[in-house]
């Protein structure tokens, strides 16, 4: 039962990662009804951002939470920099386009910053110095780091902040009317253009801080990293109801969870043919059968058709 909880804190320690990303794909895909399969690369970026910054002032004596923070600043602005170009650049000058050029351009887009990045940074993995305390916290026979409460109270933080800027801000509701109409929102004196880079922006620094928290987390950053997490953060958007804020963090709470567990049980269940390192099997099987049973996800689909 000990070893079931801990599975189960690490699950939500995994899920509320895939969270802030699935975040960002949702809060993209309800303005523009787009799939941004560049966004896992965002959160390597941030992540090998905050590496740089971080090893290049770790001889400075600051403590290491405020070269947590400063890494996580210098990440977040980066990060934020590269989607509005990324916006700007491969995916406003294609939003009329039939919908599939879009969808190869963000694919495209994923494979060169993964390139782009290990020109920059090299291909061999990056060991992330550990900047917190790692003594285990106890909760009565499982345990907990500082880094894994980090990580929890930032997603609920991030989510009620979210939340809050969707539904009771001015921008919040031009980004509803852009989500809704764009061409009628323009003439009610919203600027489509700029709401939908505002919410690129807001994904990037969701993915800025989910890549160093993953960093921090695993101990290790390296070019390829974001790709398998962007993945599984779009299955957990897919499975909570891509458009649904809440959705989104529900699905990935549920893919960290089934994730965990089922890698402790995993070898059980099938006599010892599958061991643990083939648990990524979970998520593209929830995938599979939420598109099958209910593909607008557990929460459903809150965008509009387009006029």
């Amino acid at each position: 039962m000990e070893t079931f909880f801990q599975q189960v804190i690490n699950g939500l320690v995994l899920g509320s990662m895939y969270a802030l990303v699935a975040l960002g794909y949702t809060m993209v895909y309800g303005i523009i009804n787009l799939i941004n399969f560049a966004h896992g690369e965002i959160l390597m970026v941030g992540a090998l951002t905050a590496w740089t910054v971080i090893t290049a002032l770790q001889g400075s004596g600051l403590p290491g939470w405020v070269l947590m923070l400063i890494g996580l600043v210098c990440a977040v602005l980066v990060c934020c920099v590269l989607n509005f170009v990324v916006e700007k650049v491969a995916y406003r000058p294609l939003r009329n386009a039939p919908r599939l050029a879009p969808l190869i351009t963000a694919m495209g887009m994923s494979l060169l910053l993964q390139v782009l990045a290990m020109i920059i940074w090299k291909p061999n993995p990056k060991p992330f110095p550990r900047l917190l305390p790692s003594d285990p916290i106890s909760l009565g026979g499982p345990v907990i780091t500082v880094t894994q409460c980090l990580i929890l109270g930032l997603t609920v933080v991030i989510l009620a902040s979210l939340v809050y800027l969707v539904s009771a801000t001015r921008l919040g509701r031009a980004m509803r009317a852009t989500a809704e109409n764009p061409r009628v929102a323009g003439l009610m004196g919203v600027k489509p253009d700029f709401i939908i880079s505002t919410t690129f922006v807001i994904g990037a620094a969701l993915a800025a801080v989910a890549g160093l928290m993953w960093a921090a987390n695993y101990g290790i950053a390296q070019h390829s990293m974001g790709f398998l997490p962007g993945l599984k953060a779009f299955t957990a958007a897919v499975l909570g109801g891509i458009g649904n804020l809440a959705g989104a963090v529900l699905g990935g709470v549920l893919l960290g969870l089934l994730e965990s567990i089922g890698a402790g049980y995993l070898g059980e269940l099938t006599g010892g043919v599958l061991g643990s390192h083939y648990v990524d099997i979970f998520a593209f099987v929830a995938l599979i059968l939420v598109l099958t049973l209910r593909p607008s996800g557990l929460l459903g689909e809150r965008v509009a058709d387009r006029a």
